[in-house]
């Protein structure tokens, strides 16, 4: 494609599509570049509109952990497809899919399928509201749950105040019921949990969109203790943790059990479909089986739930699979980190399974208020210095790199390229 086609195509989606994308962050504005635009993808590449063949870094934001068009995965949805998209009434796929969920991830005693991963925290909040009768949810500051009201807050000026609006149309009355937390500080949270109103804590338990930040010894396990003290429900989003740090998630990983999870992307074999889950006594309060009222036509559509069984099915019979996946994450993660010290580059590489972030600038990153001091200047030139070399990363210094299986077989490529990039950033 010349630049000339590629000009007029852009100019359209600008005038078609508010910023001419989809979804903010695919524009590419924060890396000083235009977007790529996908004509298809296979194993580790995206190939783009313009023929250029890129080794992806992106997975559709974690939502591939196999390989892109893999052929369990979509042969599964042919066969679906071919046998209608969408009913409107119960199938026996959903009933074998649900099962398959709450085999992998025990704390899921019942679930429900939604559409999306904002869809599945919005409900989950719903339901902890209902279930306790109190309005107020923490989140921490950084973590990231959707784009609905109660989750686009910013914190106030301390840890414990109620937040304001951090997008226009966001009600300050929603505002007010929600507080900040920061995430690693068990303190913090004390402090918003210590009024008593609290319906529920909810968090990456890795977080994945302040970058890749793991959590400290005795964190996950702190919040389980309080909440539990305060009456209040522990919520795990694991939309971007789930099937990709392990075969049970974070709360697998790490041994920690929460009152509900929302699971997207892996679970549902990168189609638009989530899940939310818990308790059987929290989740048979959910309509029809209780008052709490949710409801979607596209929900447990036969095309995700066949994406999502093909995907979990392919993970759970290989038992090596989050093996190679560990392994082939460490040895990035360490190319990557020897890159800094090579080059003399302040930052840290942090990781935890099939996620990775390059942070520029600070020796650790623990919390919103270390990943808000990172070098974007010098993020800028790794992310172009890697999209020459045909490497494409998530174009922001706030998100995660995300590994699936078929990077094994580019590797070293991909880790040349990688680490030449870093040293564009010096």
């Amino acid at each position: 494609m010349s630049q000339g086609i590629y000009d007029t195509i852009w100019a359209r989606a600008q005038q078609l599509l508010p910023g001419g994308v989809n979804s903010p962050v695919r524009t590419f504005g924060s890396v000083d570049a235009l977007p790529v635009f996908a004509q298809s993808a296979s194993g580790p590449h995206l190939i783009t509109s313009d023929e250029r063949k890129l080794i992806d870094f992106i997975c559709s934001w974690g939502a591939i952990v196999l390989e892109h068009a893999s052929p369990v995965v979509v042969q599964a949805i042919i066969r679906a497809a071919s046998q209608g998209t969408s009913f409107g009434v119960p199938t026996v796929g959903e009933v074998d899919y649900a099962g398959l969920v709450s085999s992998l991830v025990p704390s899921i005693e019942m679930l429900r399928m939604v559409n999306s991963g904002t869809e599945a925290t919005t409900s989950a909040l719903r339901l902890a509201r209902g279930a306790t009768g109190r309005e107020v949810v923490v989140k921490f500051e950084g973590c990231y749950h959707g784009h609905a009201d109660p989750f686009l807050i910013k914190a106030g000026s301390g840890a414990a105040n109620l937040g304001v609006p951090d997008s226009p149309g966001v009600p300050d009355s929603v505002a007010q019921s929600t507080r900040i937390a920061q995430f690693n500080d068990l303190e913090s949270v004390k402090l918003s949990l210590a009024p008593g109103d609290v319906a529920c804590v909810i968090l990456e338990p890795v977080a994945g969109n302040m970058g890749v930040i793991p959590p400290e010894p005795g964190f996950l396990e702190g919040l389980r203790e309080l909440t539990e003290s305060a009456g209040s429900l522990l919520i795990f989003d694991e939309v971007m943790t789930g099937f990709r740090v392990g075969l049970g998630g974070a709360q697998g990983r790490f041994g920690v059990t929460p009152d509900l999870t929302t699971l997207g992307k892996i679970v549902a074999g990168a189609t638009p479909a989530a899940v939310y889950g818990g308790r059987r006594d929290l989740m048979n309060q959910i309509a029809p089986a209780g008052p709490i009222y949710q409801a979607g036509t596209m929900s447990g559509n036969p095309i995700s739930v066949a994406a999502g069984t093909a995907t979990l099915n392919q993970l759970a019979s290989e038992d090596d699979f989050y093996r190679r996946l560990e392994e082939t994450g460490a040895e990035l993660e360490a190319r990557l980190s020897a890159a800094l010290s090579r080059h003399r580059i302040d930052g840290t590489v942090q990781r935890v399974g099939g996620m990775l972030t390059v942070f520029f600038g600070p020796s650790k990153v623990r919390s919103w208020d270390d990943a808000v001091h990172v070098d974007r200047e010098r993020f800028t030139r790794f992310f172009q210095g890697a999209l020459r070399r045909e490497v494409l990363i998530p174009p922001s210094p706030f998100e995660a790199l995300f590994l699936m299986e078929a990077h094994q077989g580019v590797l070293e490529e991909s880790s040349l390229a990688l680490e030449a990039a870093i040293g564009d950033a010096a």
